[in-house]
């Protein structure tokens, strides 16, 4: 690894690390910075800002993450077969535990980062994600309309909000989760086992009738 990507490589970790705890508004530059052990000059040489920081992060997942699920929504749209919510679903599975392989716990840190992006309102991040994104992204919410044809454009907006929202808190909180199951349940659950968990209830969530 050459110097300038020693560089990039320390301030993109330290820049995740603190957006997943405090936030993307609460997180200074000079705190990145701090951490990283790097300038204030060497963000703005490698990044050009704090937005772009921010979708870099963010970008070292989407980049293995986007590709996949791009792949699997087009092999269903094309089997002209109905595919109930629930399969639809499932095709997050995998792609989203091989984000682990980015960094450890990297399926927890990327679904919190995600989250932040909401609740920190980036408004950048909308358009990054349907600058580079969108046509993938049209094709899961196509899928999810085939799956329940009954519920109208605004409705699937508003559920699959509500569906991350509860992905994020689940999430964010799955230590503790599975800590609780441990304690009260004798039920040992590692990260593959919450999502698992997680997709039966989003699906009935989403598709229940108005």
């Amino acid at each position: 690894m050459t110097s300038k990507q020693n560089t990039q490589q320390k301030i993109l970790d330290a820049a995740e690390r603190l957006f997943a705890e405090t936030g993307f508004s609460a997180t200074s530059l000079r705190q990145i910075t701090s951490m990283a052990e790097v300038n204030l000059a060497s963000v703005n040489y490698h990044f050009g800002s704090k937005k772009e920081l921010i979708q870099a992060v963010l970008q070292r997942y989407l980049s293995l993450l986007m590709p996949r699920l791009d792949q699997e929504f087009t092999r269903l749209l094309a089997s002209q077969q109905h595919n109930d919510l629930s399969k639809v679903l499932t095709v997050f599975v995998i792609p989203l535990l091989e984000l682990n392989k980015v960094q450890n716990r990297g399926t927890t840190l990327f679904l919190q980062l995600l989250g932040r992006g909401y609740t920190d309102v980036q408004g950048h991040l909308r358009w990054f994600f349907n600058h580079h994104y969108g046509r993938t992204l049209d094709k899961f919410v196509l899928l999810v309309q085939q799956s329940c044809p009954t519920l109208p454009a605004s409705e699937i907006f508003w559920r699959l909000h509500f569906s991350l929202g509860t992905i994020v808190f689940t999430m964010a909180s799955n230590e503790a989760l599975k800590d609780i199951a441990a304690a009260d349940f004798n039920e040992i659950v590692e990260i593959d086992g919450v999502i698992k968990r997680l997709i039966p209830y989003l699906a009935a969530g989403i598709a229940a009738p108005i």
